[in-house]
């Protein structure tokens, strides 16, 4: 099919590049036909890119060698690029880009993953959620310009050159700083060989002064994925910028305390510390999957409900949490939130050990109890839970006066 004057679909737009370089010989650009056809062939050229309305582009810039044009979702309606922006919240943007590192998507101007180009600026188009696939020539349209110290996970940073486009044009998502002094930072990025996710020194190996950071317009500050994004935070959750590649802080050494109290140390050779690591997303995507969440809801980045989890004792413990009182006590699923046999143990002192107490008493089993209940497990609450569980006809490590699920659940139902 041969180039139209205005189409801004990749196949035309190279072959008029061609052209143009040919003096406007078709004869002279045989060998670019070759490739267009190829394109067709894969699904990326002229033929399936002429079915599709293509989205305003914001940009007079044109068209350059080495770069995907603007365009549709591929293989979706038109109806879907002129839909109303994604509103995202941070989390949910990394979420989206750790799908890409997760699925070591390929490079390619010219072929798609999930309607998306598989180049660098389709790769921020997806994780922003834009209708159609933009280019760097456009996406700051989609962005607020914003400077260094501004930058959190989630925004881009751009370096795009008109005068040649195709000389080192690139974009990345800012995934949070490496080091304190802000030299250094966790680039997501679709490059060759397929998406990476790597430290970068600020803003890029090349080009380093022509990088422009941006926001997405239409960013939501609050909430954050694992766990249900929305609704109330609860229990005082810290907000999703405090986690997350880059970030620092007492919040981190608290998420961590709670992971290893729910069973998560065994991700952890030191620490848990103030700076955020692999470790500490390693234990909460482990417990968030202990909860039977999955996806966004399960990426390893804390958000409401997953801190709400940890801080109130709610949920399972990684890799099921039930130890403690043998077939009485420990076994079978927990069907009323037991907080996890680490709560009830000699030296233990937290709300749950309270909650436990006052329901021992409340079900007439509190006569151990000379003060209280109170915080500190003690010998009291281990006679008291004994007492509880010889009534339910169990001997030997059943009844040994340290709760599991199976005593939880009668002790609450």
């Amino acid at each position: 099919m041969p180039a139209t004057r205005d189409c801004p679909c990749p196949g035309c737009a190279r072959e008029r590049l061609d052209l143009r370089a040919g003096g406007g010989s078709r004869a002279g650009t045989r060998a670019a036909t070759v490739l267009a056809l190829g394109a067709v062939l894969t699904g990326a050229g002229t033929g399936a890119a002429h079915a599709l309305a293509q989205p305003p582009v914001a940009t007079l810039d044109p068209l350059p060698p080495g770069q995907g044009a603007p365009g549709p979702l591929f293989a979706q309606t038109a109806a879907r690029t002129t839909a109303s922006p994604t509103r995202l919240t941070r989390s949910q943007i990394m979420a989206r880009a750790q799908t890409w590192v997760d699925a070591r998507v390929p490079y390619s101007m010219s072929t798609f993953h999930q309607g998306y180009r598989k180049d660098c600026s389709g790769f921020v188009s997806m994780a922003w959620g834009l209708g159609g696939n933009q280019w760097t020539g456009s996406l700051a349209a989609y962005g607020v310009r914003i400077t260094k110290g501004q930058l959190k996970p989630g925004d881009m940073l751009l370096f795009h050159n008109p005068a040649n486009p195709g000389a080192g044009s690139h974009v990345t998502i800012f995934g949070g700083w490496a080091d304190s002094a802000k030299t250094r930072y966790v680039a997501y990025e679709q490059t060759r060989p397929h998406t990476l996710k790597r430290t970068t020194p600020y803003a890029y190996w090349n080009h380093s002064g022509g990088y422009v950071p941006y926001r997405y317009k239409h960013v939501i500050e609050d909430g954050g994925s694992g766990g249900g994004s929305g609704g109330s935070t609860g229990s005082g959750f810290p907000g999703a910028a405090a986690f997350g590649p880059g970030a620092r802080g007492s919040q981190v050494t608290e998420l961590g305390r709670m992971l290893v109290e729910r069973g998560g140390g065994r991700f952890y050779r030191v620490g848990p510390g103030p700076a955020w690591s692999e470790a500490d997303r390693g234990a909460t995507r482990a417990f968030q999957r202990a909860q039977g969440w999955t996806g966004s809801e399960a990426d390893g980045i804390p958000g409401p409900a997953t801190w709400r989890y940890l801080k109130e004792g709610r949920g399972k413990d990684i890799g099921g949490g039930t130890g403690g009182g043998g077939t009485g006590g420990g076994s079978g699923s927990s069907t009323t939130a037991f907080p996890g046999a680490q709560h009830f143990r000699p030296g233990q002192s937290n709300a749950q050990v309270t909650r436990l107490g006052r329901q021992l008493v409340k079900k007439g089993y509190g006569k151990h109890y000379t003060q209280g209940p109170g915080p500190r497990w003690s010998e009291a609450d281990r006679r008291n839970v004994e007492a509880f569980q010889r009534a339910q006809g169990w001997r030997g490590k059943d009844a040994d006066g340290y709760p599991g699920p199976e005593t939880w659940r009668r002790l609450f139902r």
